[in-house]
């Protein structure tokens, strides 16, 4: 993949499995490529904020990157989310995904010490990307955990004099009209993937051809219904199943947000483990009341046969 390539349609932001001691489980990985590429999801966003990469050590984020890459085996295109507070740490991190093979970085910025200008956060960001000058890199805009929320349109008309194979942004805002601004930067010359789940609706009328996203992992079908209802034009069917995509996720967000999303793929069979402290994460009964709640709103009929196959 090259700076010029463009990546389009549902990029699962992966999970990294554990053991219930909370170390790595690696040998997981394999089996959760192979779901996503029956799912049809056109790449995998390793270690970011699903893949609880800030929890992870840097040594943990090389193994988990090299796990994800060897098991998809060029099938399906891997980017890697490198951003640390320690810029050192973060060019080694982009270092190491450049040799095992990614197809593409991202970072977000320092958020302890937050970047207090436009100025700041580029030269940041310059710093990471400049380790790994052939991959495409995208900043990771997540303004509610980074605290880091400044103009992205004017991000893209400055960043690129210092960050040349800068390819776009990973925009986790629900911010539409700057979104919608990003997209027809330039007539469309960067790829502003979207990444708020329960807004991709509004995002694909806003001009959207890419989405990042925790729940692609276990309810593609429903997102993809979404895609190609308001595709054709349909867009009454379109709201309906954006409409369950929203009940679901604020089940979710009941049961704690993202280990309740972690655990949710224990239902297709495929066993991420829990979630790292300070993430808190589910009990057996939460599992079984998070089960009943899906099945409430019907959630497993949208999906593949067999998709909640697994009995708890």
């Amino acid at each position: 993949m090259t700076v010029s390539d463009r990546l389009s349609g549902l990029i699962a932001a992966t999970f990294t499995p554990m053991h219930q001691d909370g170390s790595l489980n690696l040998k997981q990985v394999p089996l959760i490529v192979e779901h996503l590429i029956r799912e049809e999801i056109s790449g995998m966003y390793v270690c970011g904020s699903t893949g609880e990469g800030p929890s992870l050590t840097t040594e943990e984020r090389c193994e988990t990157v090299e796990a994800y890459v060897n098991a998809s085996s060029g099938r399906i295109p891997v980017i890697t989310q490198v951003g640390h507070d320690s810029l050192q740490e973060a060019k080694k991190l982009a270092g190491h995904s450049a040799q095992v093979g990614v197809d593409a970085i991202a970072a977000l910025p320092p958020s302890y010490f937050k970047c207090g200008s436009l100025e700041v956060l580029i030269e940041c960001l310059a710093e990471i990307a400049g380790v790994c000058p052939s991959l495409p890199f995208f900043y990771y805009h997540i303004p509610a955990l980074t605290g880091c929320d400044l103009d992205m349109i004017e991000f893209l008309q400055r960043a690129p004099e210092r960050i040349p194979n800068l390819a776009g942004i990973k925009y986790s805002a629900p911010t539409l009209h700057e979104f919608q601004g990003c997209v027809r930067f330039a007539r469309g010359r960067f790829d502003v993937l979207f990444g708020v789940d329960e807004m991709m609706l509004g995002a694909l009328a806003m001009g959207a051809k890419g989405a990042i996203g925790s729940t692609y992992n276990f309810a593609a079908p429903i997102y993809r219904q979404v895609v190609r209802t308001y595709g054709q034009g349909d867009l009454e069917r379109a709201r309906e199943f954006q409409g369950v995509a929203g009940d679901m996720i604020r089940v979710l967000a009941r049961f704690g947000g993202q280990p309740a999303i972690k655990s949710m793929m224990k239902f297709l069979g495929i066993d991420c483990g829990p979630s790292r402290l300070p993430l808190v994460a589910l009990s057996d009964s939460e599992l079984s009341e998070l089960r009943k709640a899906m099945d409430a709103i019907g959630l497993f009929e949208f999906l593949k046969p067999g998709a909640h196959a697994a009995n708890l």
